[in-house]
């Protein structure tokens, strides 16, 4: 679950976020992605739940700089 492998364009459908909500929590250090040597980000299926998770958040009026904490943590325990 935690290899990253899918695509953003896979996660967009998995998750109903557009490329730039995702490259936006990225900037915002929400989200770590791999990369490939072209670029090209490569998310695990935990990166989906946790999406998923941020956009619940936000909804429920929570910000970025709030959830970046949170998030930051655990991409150190990774």
């Amino acid at each position: 679950m935690s290899n990253k492998v899918i695509r953003i364009g896979a996660v967009c459908e998995l998750t109903g976020l557009t490329e730039r909500q995702i490259r936006y929590y990225e900037e915002k250090q929400l989200i770590f992605p791999d990369r490939t040597r072209g670029g090209a980000r490569k998310f695990s299926y935990e990166d989906v739940d946790i999406l998923k998770e941020i956009q619940t958040k936000l909804q429920d009026g929570f910000h970025t700089f709030e959830l970046r904490k949170a998030y930051a943590r655990h991409h150190m325990r990774s």
